[in-house]
């Protein structure tokens, strides 16, 4: 009779798993077909405003963001669809698109007004307080009318673009610049190409600066940019920076003391903020939000989180630029100290530290040295 039951309870639990499954594979499908569709799309406007080259160049896109699609699932690195409020305004949209002579945009449009406002409300895309705004109060949700809201938007987007240099919907690192553009306003974008153009860390820093100038505590979005691409069809395509995103913010950071990196961690007052600091490069990064570096505080937690991994290896080990070095100074088995791969050269490995002399400083050491307890090797 036990082995009935148990015959029973197994079957039962089968049954639910297999439900499970269907439903996770259904949304996975249903999920990349959207996705697919939104490429589609991109591909049309490429046809008409491209000609075959970027046609052939958003085909291999539309074939790589199927496979992340299919083989996504929840991952963050797959693309949100945007919703039915904004889907709703494609029309009007490309309307306006198509007038002013950016047609091939459409999604990436549509990408905005989902960060902005999710389709609703009267502003759907927020520009009331743009250049283009010349009937409605210049003040936060003036404008009342919807489609001189999109109307406004696209010819903002339109001179975003044009001023960033960008040259298709596939040049990611000019779509990035124009997109904080958007966001922050003129003076940025010509801000940020005198440093190189857009990074994460000089969107946060010039977001700083006006805050202070202004005497506000906040200006704009300082993650504006990753919020928008994850509505973007192309938006998740690799740029090819990888590992050197983590090198550049750190590198920007020189000189600094800690109160911005404790502070950003939610410490009351300071801590020893080595750990803190290379969170907080991490983050603007985006690899917390990713899962590909952890945010810590202690360094002994983020051995245990790479250990946990299988990232980590011990000090014998040749680093890469990118990877997260710890530091035993007493050779006792007591971590001290976190910091940044920069660079290796030679048998010497040079890193990027926060707390070094109570600032962000550049160090260098032999690779296999006593004190370096080991590296965790995010999986970028």
């Amino acid at each position: 009779m036990k082995k009935a039951e148990k015959a029973v309870q197994a079957a039962r639990q089968t049954a639910q798993n297999t439900k499970i499954a269907v439903k996770t594979t259904a949304k996975a499908v249903t999920h990349a077909i959207k996705a697919l569709m939104e490429a589609i799309k991109a591909l049309l406007s490429g046809l008409t405003a491209g000609g075959w080259i970027a046609v052939v160049i958003l085909i291999i896109v539309i074939l790589f963001g199927g496979f992340l699609c299919m083989t996504g699932g929840d991952n963050s690195s797959t693309v949100s669809s945007v919703s039915a409020e904004v889907e709703a305004y494609e029309p009007l949209i490309r309307q306006y698109a198509n007038q002013y002579g950016i047609g091939e945009y459409v999604e990436l449009i549509k990408a905005i007004m989902m960060q902005e406002s999710g389709g609703r409300g009267l502003d759907p895309m927020q520009c009331s307080e743009g250049s283009f705004n010349t009937k409605y109060p210049k003040q936060p949700n003036g404008i009342t009318d919807p489609e001189y809201s999109i109307s406004c938007g696209v010819q903002e987007i339109k001179s975003c673009l044009e001023r960033a240099g960008v040259k298709n919907p596939l040049d990611m690192e000019n779509i990035k610049l124009a997109l904080q553009s958007y966001n922050y306003g003129n003076g940025y974008l010509e801000w940020a190409k005198a440093r190189g153009g857009y990074t994460l860390a000089n969107a946060a820093e010039f977001s700083d600066m006006m805050a202070q100038r202004m005497g506000w505590s906040s200006y704009g979005d300082k993650q504006y940019v990753p919020h928008v691409l994850q509505y973007y069809a192309f938006g998740r395509i690799p740029t090819g920076i990888g590992n050197q995103a983590i090198v550049q913010v750190a590198a920007s950071q020189e000189g600094k003391g800690g109160t911005t990196y404790w502070r950003w961690y939610g410490f009351g007052g300071r801590v020893e903020w080595c750990a803190c600091f290379v969170s907080w490069c991490a983050d603007q990064s985006g690899y917390i939000q990713s899962g590909v570096i952890p945010k810590f505080s202690l360094c002994s937690d983020g051995v245990k989180w790479f250990e946990s991994k299988g990232r980590f290896r011990d000090g014998s080990y040749t680093p890469a630029a990118g990877d997260i070095i710890f530091f035993d100074w007493g050779n006792n088995g007591t971590i001290d100290h976190v910091g940044i791969v920069e660079s290796v050269s030679g048998g010497t490995v040079n890193t990027i530290e926060g707390n070094s002399g109570d600032k962000v400083a550049r160090r260098s050491y032999s690779i296999g040295s006593s004190n370096i307890y080991g590296y965790g090797v995010p999986a970028y």
